[in-house]
């Protein structure tokens, strides 16, 4: 008698596998999802289903992470709303995007729904899913993530709608590697082993793109391939398909990685960019093809869906006196950034150069985005900042963000009562204590709601007596 494979199992497989039947999957799963949400929404239950949710899922009304109480002066600016064209926020955290070298073929899996939906079960009102590779050659790794063919949005789509279903936000980083592409995951160099990449580990050292054909460590990396003027063109529309299919996953809003070393980080600097083309040279040259990038995202994504741009404010190589990439030129690109339609800079730093010395302390990145955000203003341009690195503790995260200093909202450092930045996204320190948030409304005596199913569990006194449950 032969084995016939159940349908439940078929399904099944797809979910894990969608590149092996990308049409089936996304045309049955459509059928599949929209009979389900029915039903769901029809379930009778003292608790009803999240709206939209294809599981049944208690609905989190506010989302967790919201303040019960919202009267203005009495809750941190950290713990206030925040609202970006037509996406609103409940407070002013966010994950920043975090590599995981996790995905096959470029495709999400189960590892990533429990990965990523663990932020938006704690109150985290927008997590950003890491660095995708706009092309094949885009990736970090082989096991990076990517969105440059359809079957790739299923995957994602089905995380996206989860975080939804917590009353969420999700972004999603578009990347391209350029001259750091072909490598491994940090945790083979780590142990001694050569960073690159080769064929036989699923690797394209052959086909490394960069500006120009200058290698990031001629001892580890591979060595890359200048650019054409052509190629240039297709990875602009590269970006723009991808944007095109993060509407179709469901992202609320895009973030184009233009730091770290990375495709356009490598434009920007002229230590890694010696073109003598439109592409190089002078600033408006080596910014080119992030405005091109830019402007390309934001003619096919809705009016009212925010662009982040993540960006290395210096690269950490002043110390050379030779020309580099800078905390001035970084200020001269957030001026023109509003007038692309871009709504935030997420200020991080440096990857584009192994011989950088990173003045590190606990306000290295916070200071610039603080100093990018003031003259932005100065100039009368409307721009958001994002502060990233070394938000670790309460204190740290509501000094960026504080709006005033009063008498209900104390203030430590000399220069806290200053506006810092508008959003602190986090990224290690979420690893290691997922629930951050919470634990932060919880130090700074603010009462934010918690998710329902948790209520019984060992959170802070206030978020405990809203459960009468023995």
């Amino acid at each position: 008698m032969s084995y016939k494979r159940p349908s439940s199992l078929i399904a099944l497989s797809r979910s894990y596998f969608p590149s092996v039947y990308p049409s089936v999957y996304l045309n049955t799963n459509n059928i599949i999802t929209k009979m389900t949400v029915d039903a769901i929404q029809q379930k009778k239950t003292a608790s009803p289903a999240a709206p939209g949710a294809a599981f049944y899922t208690p609905a989190q009304v506010p989302a967790a992470g919201t303040p019960l109480d919202s009267t203005p002066g009495e809750v941190p600016t950290l713990f206030t709303p925040l609202k970006i064209r037509g996406v609103e926020l409940q407070n002013r955290f966010a994950v920043a995007p975090m590599c995981t070298y996790s995905a096959d073929d470029g495709h999400m899996t189960d590892w990533h729904m429990v990965h990523l939906g663990s932020f938006a079960l704690r109150g985290v009102p927008l997590t950003i899913f890491e660095a995708t590779g706009v092309l094949p050659n885009g990736r970090i790794t082989p096991e990076c993530s990517g969105l440059w063919q359809d079957s790739q949005i299923a995957p994602l789509k089905r995380i996206v709608d989860y975080i939804h279903t917590q009353g969420q936000k999700a972004g999603i980083q578009l990347a391209h590697a350029g001259r750091k592409a072909s490598t491994k995951a940090p945790w083979h160099y780590q142990r001694g082993k050569s960073e690159l990449a080769g064929p036989e580990e699923g690797g394209w050292p052959e086909n490394v793109w960069a500006p120009s054909a200058i290698c990031y460590n001629e001892e580890t990396f591979p060595q890359p391939k200048e650019m054409t003027v052509e190629q240039i063109q297709e990875l602009v529309e590269a970006w723009k398909a991808a944007a095109q299919r993060a509407l179709k996953a469901g992202f609320d809003l895009i973030e184009i990685h233009a730091a770290h070393g990375y495709l356009i980080s490598e434009f920007l600097s002229p230590i890694s960019n010696q073109r003598t083309d439109q592409y190089g040279g002078s600033f408006e040259n080596r910014t080119r093809i992030l405005v091109e990038i830019t402007k390309a995202i934001r003619s096919v994504i809705p009016k009212d869906m925010p662009l982040f741009v993540r960006v290395s404010a210096t690269e950490w190589m002043e110390y050379t006196g030779q020309p580099s990439w800078d905390l001035q030129q970084t200020i001269e690109l957030a001026k023109i950034l509003p007038d692309l339609g871009v709504d935030l800079l997420d200020v991080s730093s440096g990857g584009n150069n192994k011989d950088q010395k990173i003045n590190v302390h606990t306000y290295y990145q916070i200071d610039m985005a603080e100093e990018i955000r003031a003259a932005v203003h100065a100039a009368g341009k409307k721009l958001l900042v994002g502060a990233v690195g070394l938000v670790t503790s309460a204190e740290i995260a509501k000094e960026t963000v504080q709006e005033k200093a009063d008498g209900k909202v104390t203030i430590t450092r000399e220069n806290g009562a200053k506006t810092r930045a508008d959003m602190v996204l986090v990224a290690r320190q979420f690893l290691k204590e997922p629930e951050f948030v919470l634990t932060v409304a919880d130090e700074l005596g603010v009462d934010v709601k918690a998710p329902v199913q948790y209520l019984r569990g060992p959170l802070s006194k206030r978020t405990k007596k809203l459960t009468t449950v023995p």
